[in-house]
């Protein structure tokens, strides 16, 4: 790929992990945030994250080391100084429908201002389709849905999401950019509410959480039958592969389970609604595995075995 120059709206866990793989691939980063204070913590956060990945051997990409990436991003004092001859620009900003009609307004603006007419947009939105918040703006046919999974520096899936106006291009050029950074994007072929992996993450959110308030299992128990039953696979295989593998191919384990599946299945119910009042049971044991004030120690936990599962894989060539 050739060099891109990349703006990245929004400096939160999301931006910051966007800004370093961007980097990685040797591309110019300018990082902006309407909030200074943020911003102006971001550079050591990165400096300091870099330094410490490469230490450990997870530092992505083998011809820069951490001191040359960082020399890559920079923070811009305005929004037009950040888009002004970029040729992509990630948005970051919270997951917030009215904010991101904003915010889009402003790049929209901003771009019209430094008269930038090739730079491609992508959304780190998780489940606002394109569709509802760039209706109205030029850069409509340049833009697209880049759902990154958090957190993306580890995790390598990206939800590409082109509306009914994004060029074909668009898509394209977007999925090879973020190829040649070790990502590893889909496409879905037309707009749904959540995109794919949500869409799955709440089913199996749905049922577990059906299992602990029916007081089938405790979360805990709960939780193992993903950690130690379902994960151990899907580190390596989709579900679908899964099926073809337990059986003599797919058509066999249709054959076999298919009439089981749909008998469980219709005994789960409805769909439960997750609110403040109802979850107090599952917040109880979970506030007992991991207390509040110890999940920013339980986050970086995740993410160094993140870290160690995405070195692993890459040794498999997986």
């Amino acid at each position: 790929m050739e060099k891109e120059i990349v703006a990245i709206v929004g400096s939160g866990l999301v931006g910051k992990s966007w800004a370093m793989l961007f980097a990685s691939g040797g591309h110019e980063v300018r990082l902006f945030d309407s909030i200074p204070e943020v911003l102006a913590g971001t550079p050591k956060f990165i400096h300091d994250k870099l330094h410490a990945l490469e230490a450990k051997g997870q530092l992505k990409a083998h011809k820069l080391n951490a001191t040359e990436q960082c020399k890559l991003i920079t923070a811009a004092t305005s929004l037009a100084d950040a888009v002004n001859g970029a040729t992509y620009i990630q948005e970051c900003t919270p997951e917030n429908f009215e904010w991101k009609v904003k915010i889009f307004e402003s790049i929209d603006k901003a771009l019209n201002e430094v008269g930038n007419t090739r730079a491609y947009i992508g959304s780190s939105t998780s489940t606002i389709m394109p569709s509802k918040f760039i209706a109205n703006y030029g850069i409509k046919d340049r833009m697209l849905i880049a759902h990154p999974i958090n957190p993306p520096y580890f995790v390598k899936l990206v939800e590409l999401v082109p509306s009914e106006w994004t060029k074909p291009d668009v898509t394209t050029h977007v999925r090879a950019l973020l190829t040649s950074l070790g990502m590893k994007p889909i496409v879905m072929n037309k707009e749904l509410p959540g995109f794919a992996l949500n869409r799955v993450q709440y089913a199996i959110l749905n049922e577990t959480w059906r299992l602990v308030t029916d007081g089938i299992l405790s979360v805990e128990d709960a939780d193992i039958v993903m950690k130690e039953g379902l994960a151990p696979r899907y580190v390596f295989l989709g579900p679908l592969e899964t099926a073809h593998l337990n059986a003599d191919g797919f058509k066999d384990y249709c054959k076999r389970y298919g009439q089981v599946i749909n008998d469980v299945s219709q005994d789960m119910g409805g769909i439960p609604l997750m609110t403040e009042d109802s979850c107090q049971e599952i917040d109880r044991q979970l506030q007992d595995m991991v207390p509040n004030d110890k999940l920013p120690e339980r986050r970086n936990w995740r993410d160094e075995n993140l870290a160690e599962l995405a070195t692993f894989k890459e040794k498999l060539g997986l």
